[in-house]
């Protein structure tokens, strides 16, 4: 029997899976992150009981539904709502990359998809948009305006037409939060005799926090809870930090939960966080009409992560292209395994774990490694008869080790391990190590031990989380499988 873990410290779907939004239909829960630059979009998630998790695909998954735009990391899909309401799902979500196309809602009868063509709200710009319908039928959008001049302009909202994006009036402002810095993330409820706005403020870092209004209308005028913010972790030594991005749901017992963000740093001061923004589960109690977090309600079972893939099924959904499309990026070879168009690509899957080993099997020419983002990567490549290692930090690119071999067939590995220096002020352990080497006939052989410092949020910057990358330096290179699993802590 799996280990059970505190929800506390332990979140439902770890790695990178932030700004997590929650419905239930029946006695099934749907789960829905964004996913910044990465293709296909949205990863969705069921559950029959809140602790256990399956990814059941991606939401957007046509280039029409997530168009291309700008590009580059921490660009594409933002914080989205997730809800059920006349015998179809909605999502709404931002597109950064396709900024001034307004809000983007798609809909579906079966969560696992298809989703529908999108529908654009171009009077809606900003970030964060949400969708709650009134007893009448009226759906109210409520978003954080926001551009790339100005900044931050507030919280709107207007009734909407969800089929057409279109106004149904001129939008208004809504409750603006507690007074503290980006209030954005809002999502709208309506509980008992309260309509309920709750929000993200302090910024999404270590001074992040949820917030929470009532009124007796969707349109305000909202009071805000005297006990505000409901939940934060700011300025506390808790594992878990920059909690925040709640969204609530009502369990089939007619209880109440809410999911919501957090981080895990480890390493030495200012704390480095890898594996992105994950996302976490706690109970809902009410007093005197107000929400209280209980964060240590629920008892997580350990997520299996592990995974071998060796390409011969269809696609499986973790798998994910930064700026394209795995359908232009791979293609299956007939004797098994893929083959990559072209030498700049690489192939995706979020990272699970603090401790994990991955190989890729590979034929000729093949690379596997760790990305942050386009400009913070490692990885271990056999292309041309050399097998080195290869490392991007900034602007500086540099290879490390290398030899020759005859084989025509090698693994590649990527791994973890405890760093190896003291922490500061004396040392200077990052969150951990990162070890590439490789198998051949001869034995293991070790090439480089890297700082994992460098593929963090708090060094590279951005939204995301570390990714496993697989691809091929040369195409005559092939992929046969790649394998990952978790490592004893």
């Amino acid at each position: 029997m799996a280990e059970s873990l505190s929800g506390e410290t332990h979140p439902i779907v770890p790695g990178f899976f932030p700004d997590p939004t929650i419905c239930r239909v029946g006695d099934d829960y749907y789960l829905a992150n964004s996913s910044f630059e990465y293709f296909p979009g949205a990863p969705i998630f069921h559950s029959r009981d809140l602790v256990t998790w399956t990814q059941i695909g991606n939401i957007l998954t046509s280039r029409t539904q997530f168009r291309r735009g700008s590009q580059g990391p921490s660009t594409g899909i933002y914080g989205s709502t997730l809800r059920y309401r006349d015998d179809r799902f909605w999502f709404i979500t931002t597109n950064i990359s396709d900024f001034h196309a307004g809000q983007v809602i798609v809909h579906a009868e079966d969560p696992a998809g298809p989703w529908s063509d999108p529908v654009f709200v171009a009077e809606a710009t900003g970030i964060d948009p949400d969708l709650c319908w009134d007893e009448d039928g009226t759906c109210y959008l409520t978003w954080h305006v926001l551009d790339f001049t100005t900044g931050g302009q507030g919280i709107r909202q207007a009734p909407i037409n969800p089929e057409t994006g279109r106004f149904l009036e001129p939008d208004y402002p809504i409750w603006q939060g507690s007074g503290m810095s980006m209030a954005e993330g809002p999502h709208l409820y309506r509980i008992g005799d309260y309509w309920y706005m709750m929000l993200a403020e302090g910024g999404t870092e270590r001074g992040h926090c949820v917030t929470v209004a009532r009124g007796s209308s969707p349109r305000g005028p909202f009071g805000s809870c005297p006990q505000n913010p409901i939940l934060t972790h700011r300025s506390s030594d808790h594992v878990v930090q920059n909690v925040g991005h709640a969204d609530l749901v009502q369990t089939t017992a007619g209880e109440w939960a809410a999911v919501y963000l957090g981080v895990r740093p480890r390493g030495s001061t200012p704390g480095f966080h890898v594996l992105g923004r994950e996302t976490f589960l706690a109970g809902v109690n009410w007093t005197d009409g107000w929400p209280t977090f209980d964060e240590s309600r629920f008892d997580i079972p350990q997520a299996d992560t592990r995974f071998s893939d060796d390409f011969t099924e269809d696609l499986n959904p973790r798998w994910v292209v930064p700026d394209g499309e795995p359908a232009a990026v791979i293609e299956r070879d007939a004797g098994g395994g893929v083959r990559f168009h072209s030498t700049d690509d690489v192939l995706c899957a979020r990272v699970r774990d603090f401790d994990w080993h991955t190989d890729a099997e590979v034929e000729k020419a093949g690379s596997v490694g760790l990305r942050l983002d386009d400009r913070h990567w490692y990885h271990v490549q056999l292309c041309d008869g050399i097998v080195r290692a290869v490392i991007q930090i900034g602007d500086l690119r540099h290879e490390l080790g290398g030899f020759a071999t005859q084989e025509q067939y090698v693994t590649l590995c990527v791994e973890t391990a405890a760093p190896r220096t003291p922490p500061v002020p004396f040392g200077h352990a990052g969150p951990d190590d990162i070890v590439m080497s490789v198998v051949c006939e001869h034995g293991t052989t070790e090439l480089a031990r890297l700082d994992g410092r460098y593929l963090s949020t708090e060094v590279a910057a951005g939204f995301t989380g570390r990714m496993l990358t697989v691809g091929a330096p040369s195409p005559d290179g092939r992929i046969l499988r790649v394998t990952y699993r978790p490592l004893p802590a």
